[in-house]
């Protein structure tokens, strides 16, 4: 596979000001539904992506969380597909024009909203299915006739195997968060999916904040010469976000999120966790400490999920916690903070974890609990994102409550030596097995 480099301008004295979007060759119903949206410039993904796109070519674009990627390619997109526009009622003149796949409910609930919000002075009609709901008011709305389907691979193959979608005129397909996809296993379904496009002129644009030899070799077999997109170093973090390490045990993790919630006056962030189980235990903690606390994870219904996200974006709920589930697509805007209550598994999950913090400019802190036992995770984090990582102990003084010195009883015979409590030392410490965190 060929890959064209999209090349930065060479550096100047004076920066250029940011790309407006009235500059493209965009339709004016685009173009007033993204002032609506209160856009004026583009991001730099969305400045480099989206003349490609409108040009036809294959994209890889690499571009961290919270970069606008979800307008880089549905404006474009559906600026192509303004030839097809048209009012009738019959569902023959609304088929499945573009196809975006999206790993999970949440960034395919967040891509419809998006894809709608700009497609809105249109006749284009644009709709999403996801598992977790009854399939029922997403075949009705199947029916009508959609030009742009957003989908979750799992839930799209069971309408297609139910025929209540044909996607033999489809011409353009995004596969958005594409690692993801194939991190949580979804790569025998993409295939399958692909297998009933038709094999002509597509155009098909792959979104991925990682670039694995797996992404590349999928890239390999489905795009046609594209054109890489790249706004960032891959793997980077970004640098609006204030990273921070703390080495704990398992024991101090919840006190000290909550010292750093004090300390740092954050009025709202998320937790991340490893385990369903884990995630109900720790909201169910935090709640009986005085926070507003909701759980987010994979047992929770679609119904359940969506409430919790809203009461989190209006403000009535403090804590989020959360498991791998919500890492991808969550877009709050403002939100202050990210804890690692754990350490993610996959190092590629610490950078969409804590992209939830710092977007579109804003800053954020993300702070990572560790233990002596993420000796191995943590490693890997540093190698992907190609930085020294400091361990620090959390500053400010323990604010649990003590339990009283246990007596021991009169009739245990066995002698007990006293055990000295570790010493924390405050100094920063380099990441290194031997410093035994």
């Amino acid at each position: 596979m060929n890959v064209d480099t999209q090349a930065a301008a060479a550096p100047a004295a004076e920066p250029a000001p940011p790309a407006r979007f009235d500059t493209l060759p965009l339709d004016a119903k685009l173009l007033r539904a993204v002032d609506d949206q209160g856009y004026a410039t583009m991001t730099p993904i969305q400045a480099q992506a989206i003349p490609v796109v409108l040009s036809g070519r294959d994209v890889m674009g690499a571009a961290q969380t919270g970069t606008g990627k979800t307008a880089a390619f549905s404006i474009p997109l559906l600026q192509k597909m303004m030839r097809h526009e048209n009012s009738s009622a019959s569902p023959a003149r609304h088929p499945v024009r573009a196809l975006v796949l999206a790993p999970t409910r949440e960034l395919a609930d967040q891509v419809a909203n998006n894809v709608k919000a700009y497609a809105k002075h249109t006749n284009l009609r644009a709709a999403v299915v996801f598992g977790g709901v009854d399939m029922k008011p997403q075949t009705a709305e199947l029916k009508r006739g959609v030009e742009i389907l957003i989908a979750t691979p799992g839930r799209l193959l069971d309408h297609i195997e139910a025929k209540n979608c044909v996607l033999n005129q489809v011409e353009y397909v995004v596969l958005d968060e594409a690692d993801r996809m194939l991190d949580i296993g979804f790569l025998p379904d993409l295939q399958r999916i692909l297998s009933y496009l038709p094999k002509g002129n597509r155009q098909t644009l792959l979104f991925s904040a990682t670039f694995s030899p797996e992404i590349k070799k999928l890239a390999n077999s489905y795009l046609h010469d594209p054109v890489l997109v790249e706004v960032a170093r891959a793997n980077a973090t970004a640098s609006t976000v204030e990273q921070r390490f703390y080495s704990v045990t398992d024991d101090d993790k919840r006190h000290v999120i909550r010292r750093q919630l004090r300390q740092r006056e954050l009025k709202q962030a998320i937790v991340f966790v490893n385990s369903k189980l884990g995630c109900a235990r720790l909201a169910r903690s935090f709640e009986r400490d005085g926070l507003r606390t909701a759980a987010l994870h994979g047992d929770k219904s679609q119904d359940e999920r969506l409430k919790s996200l809203a009461a989190f974006k209006a403000g009535e709920v403090d804590l989020l916690v959360a498991t791998d589930v919500a890492a991808r697509g969550l877009d709050i805007a403002d939100l202050p903070a990210v804890f690692n209550f754990d350490v993610p598994f996959h190092a590629e999950d610490y950078v969409h974890r804590i992209g939830r913090t710092g977007r579109a400019g804003a800053s954020g802190v993300a702070i990572t609990l560790v233990t002596r036992d993420d000796a191995r995770q943590m490693a890997e984090i540093e190698k992907l994102i190609k930085k020294k990582i400091e361990l620090e102990a959390p500053d400010g003084d323990d604010d649990r409550p003590r339990r009283p010195p246990r007596r021991r009883d009169e009739d245990d015979e066995s002698p007990r030596a006293a055990v000295p409590a570790p010493r924390r030392d405050r100094k920063s410490t380099r990441l290194n097995s031997s410093h035994g965190y």
